[in-house]
């Protein structure tokens, strides 16, 4: 997925927390300064936010631990150490953006950027653990109620975690949108769980100190723990999304596929291949559709030149495969034109490619290779055989020789 980086949209006002405005401002700026590419900004951009992410949550850790053992909450005490575990997720971050760096090895030749995937979905199992254990000990609370004792010191502790939280979110939350590391996302999802347990936590306080309801801190944990535990699905959702091979942003396959047609001697582009292995990075390959009569070696130096470009300014590596059509046949235009003109009749979001033509005895067979949609609603017979009474009814001599595919992109 590419992200827009020279912008300042990152960097917006928001109409709160101007104090983290000024905080986030800065570290962004200073990764922009430092970082030349997507790829090390993502980088510096999850070192940052695991830094953040540890220190804020050990420092949560160690008020709520004492707020806790002032008011004698136990929920309190439980969201204390999941501030830990969330410390811990920080860590796990920075341990996964390092391993994400390594260079390329016999056995990962295209080197480990798909730690970032790992690491994310670690943090997505904390955000998961921890609404099961808020479900469990909440339940536990119905069953059997415990006495909490009113502390404007602990509530001030906790209204000031909230406050701290929310600032991770944004600051994670701008931090996702300016790098593309999905690890952000996922510290983000995780403070806003907790802002979401911090409340809970607040609002079970009050209830249980100044009404006879003791298992007012029971309820509130439930529902909140099913908010947890569906937030951390879809960000896990989300990671094995990108884990099995998620189709590439629009604009990059755009970027490339105009790169490639811009230069002269392509006339047509098509099978284009991306895949991800990791935040901004990717591995490409394409086929671009070249004269038949170009002499070889002007065509590779071409070829060669488009390849240099697209990875100059997309970052990425790329392979172009020649496939030579004949651009000075008229009539094989001419039924190639034919051809293009009964598949869009037939549904504007078809495609071929790679046309040939072969007469035998006054007989022609049209050869090509269609692109369908992967999730069309006919299956493959039905669509070659309502091509092929198409095809006849406009002339009974031609027979279309057709092999179905779909785009990868």
């Amino acid at each position: 997925m590419i992200y827009q980086i020279n912008g300042c949209a990152p960097c917006r006002p928001v109409p709160f927390n101007p104090g983290g405005i000024i905080v986030t401002r800065f570290f962004i700026e200073k990764i922009k300064k430092k970082s030349a590419d997507k790829q090390a900004r993502s980088e510096a951009g999850a070192l940052v936010s695991g830094g953040a992410s540890v220190c804020a949550n050990i420092l949560l850790f160690i008020f709520k631990i004492a707020a806790g053992a002032i008011s004698g909450a136990v929920s309190i005490i439980s969201d204390a150490f999941n501030n830990l575990s969330d410390a811990a997720g920080g860590l796990i971050t920075i341990f996964g953006t390092k391993m994400s760096k390594k260079p390329v090895d016999d056995e990962h030749p295209f080197g480990h950027g798909r730690m970032e995937y790992i690491s994310a979905m670690i943090v997505s199992f904390f955000i998961l653990i921890m609404g099961f254990e808020l479900a469990k000990s909440s339940v536990e609370k119905i069953i059997t109620p415990t006495d909490v004792k009113f502390s404007t010191l602990s509530l001030i502790i906790m209204a000031g975690a909230v406050v701290v939280k929310l600032w991770l979110a944004f600051f994670n939350d701008r931090l996702y949108k300016f790098t593309g590391n999905i690890n952000m996302k996922a510290v983000k999802t995780d403070s806003l769980s907790d802002c979401i347990t911090t409340l809970g936590a607040v609002a079970a306080f009050l209830i249980s100190s100044f009404t006879s309801f003791s298992r007012a801190d029971g309820i509130i944990g439930i529902v909140i723990s099913i908010i947890i535990f569906a937030e951390g699905c879809k960000l896990l959702g989300e990671i094995i999304s990108n884990l099995l091979g998620k189709a590439p942003d629009k604009e990059l396959v755009s970027s490339i596929e105009k790169t490639i047609l811009e230069a002269d001697g392509i006339y047509g582009v098509h099978d284009i291949i991306i895949h991800s292995y990791g935040a901004n990075k990717y591995f490409a390959s394409a086929h671009a559709e070249v004269s038949a009569g170009a002499d070889i070696v002007s065509v590779h130096n071409i070829i060669d030149a488009v390849e240099k470009k697209i990875s100059r300014e997309q970052k990425l590596m790329i392979c172009i495969h020649m496939d030579p059509v004949e651009v000075d046949n008229e009539k094989l235009l001419s039924a190639k034109a034919q051809a293009e003109k009964i598949i869009k009749n037939y549904d504007l979001n078809f495609s071929l490619h790679d046309f040939r033509m072969a007469e035998k005895g006054g007989h022609k067979s049209y050869i090509f290779d269609l692109v369908i949609p992967h999730n069309y609603k006919k299956d493959n017979r039905q669509i070659l055989d309502e091509l092929g009474e198409i095809f006849a009814a406009q002339d009974e001599n031609i027979k279309p020789v057709i092999t179905i595919e779909h785009s990868f992109v």
